[in-house]
């Protein structure tokens, strides 16, 4: 069954990948004359654009070079110009069919149809490169946001905890060491009491993480309590007990359908991803099966990758809930599907005495590039205000 829904999954990816790129085809061929070699060059150029970020991933799986990283890296970046260039074509059919029926276009464009589509190629490739630089830069400029939450209960002899969280790191050939060394030092100069990761601190193949030795500045994080952390989909889509075995032996204590008590002071509840089930045996615990024998007057703090149903936080005694997965769409207009999909796709919420924050991550999957949020790592002082 598991095959199948990844043969279903794969399939939908593939096909829909391939009708974005034929109509991209379809539209750069309309400003290339015919009967010029051009237009060969440039549907075989558009075919090596679409399949060289799968192509990279599948090789990635037998052996690491400079070709495969090149591939990967070349596909990426072609993922964030396909969605831009689709768009971009889209808006101008849109008005093409609103001139169809209505003859909106003014006579310079319709008087020279040929110039027209040349000038309007150039501004839909200029728009599109610099779409797309704008998002790279943005990518390697993580903001620091600033939190503070109250707690009615009381937490041993602390009065407040800080917390630095970040999620969705997704260590891999696109987001490396050098990223990660940077994100390293801004935690650490927040002098936090703890530190605590929600998921896909691994992209997928761990294979890049182990050549790039990515996990030494993992174990440069410092905390008073130390580095914790839960698995995401991305751990269990690359190999979750490679994934585990390397992130405890680089300083990331994680948390596997349990909770701990910090301190005698409150306690961290960690989740397995949601999709355990899909890549595994197993099926994951309910959260009640993990809080239910817990001393319910101390501080709960949640880690759990995926931000669904999150009423069962409230239902369970939750303090505070972190989570990530959406990247709040990472590329625009991708963010207004995970806002239909989630309760909050990024940002702060309360529901009742429970608060829950969503992160839009501070690395990313597929194109380092980033059109519609910033990378983020979020500092949350606890205030515990109980007797």
């Amino acid at each position: 069954m598991r095959l199948l829904n990844f043969l279903i999954f794969f399939s939908i990816v593939i096909s829909i990948n391939s009708a974005l790129n034929y109509y991209i085809i379809r539209r750069g061929l309309d400003v290339i004359p015919q009967g010029s070699p051009n237009r060969v060059y440039f549907v075989w150029l558009i075919i090596f654009l679409a399949s060289a970020f799968l192509v990279g991933r599948i090789l990635e799986n037998f052996t690491l070079n400079f070709f495969t990283s090149t591939l990967i890296w070349i596909g990426a970046f072609w993922i964030a110009f396909m969605v831009y260039f689709f768009l971009s074509f889209l808006v101008i059919d849109f008005f093409r069919l609103l001139n169809h029926f209505f003859g909106i276009f003014p006579s310079f464009i319709t008087n020279n149809i040929e110039k027209s589509k040349e000038i309007t190629a150039y501004v839909v490739v200029g728009i599109t490169f610099f779409t797309v630089l704008f998002g790279h830069i943005n990518t390697w400029f993580p903001v620091i946001r600033n939190y503070e939450f109250s707690i009615n209960k009381s937490a041993g002899n602390l009065k407040e905890l800080k917390i630095v969280t970040v999620s969705d790191i997704h260590l891999g050939t696109t987001i490396g060491p050098k990223y990660l060394a940077k994100v390293v030092d801004k935690i650490n100069a927040l002098e936090p009491d703890i530190i605590l990761i929600p998921g896909d601190i691994i992209d997928e193949d761990i294979r890049p993480v182990l050549r790039n030795n990515s996990g030494e500045y993992l174990k440069k994080l410092k905390s008073n309590y130390g580095t914790f952390a839960v698995t995401g989909n991305h751990e269990y889509i690359g190999g979750v007990d490679a994934a585990k075995k390397y992130l405890n032996e680089h300083g990331v204590l994680l948390l596997n359908d349990e909770a701990q008590l910090i301190d005698s002071s409150f306690y961290l509840v960690g989740r397995e991803d949601k999709d355990i089930s899909r890549f595994t045996e197993n099926e994951r615990k309910e959260l009640h099966e993990i809080t239910d024998g817990l001393d319910k007057s101390f501080p709960l703090i949640l880690l759990d990758h995926q931000p669904f149903a999150l009423e069962k936080a409230v239902q369970n005694g939750i303090d505070l809930q972190l989570s990530g997965h959406t990247h709040h769409g990472q590329l625009w207009p991708f963010n207004y599907i995970t806002e239909m999909v989630y309760e909050i796709s990024w940002g702060y919420k309360k529901k009742e005495d429970s608060h829950i924050y969503v992160s839009s991550g501070v690395g990313g999957w597929g194109p380092p590039i980033r059109t519609n949020s910033r990378p983020e790592i979020i500092e949350i002082n606890l205030k515990f205000i109980g007797k």
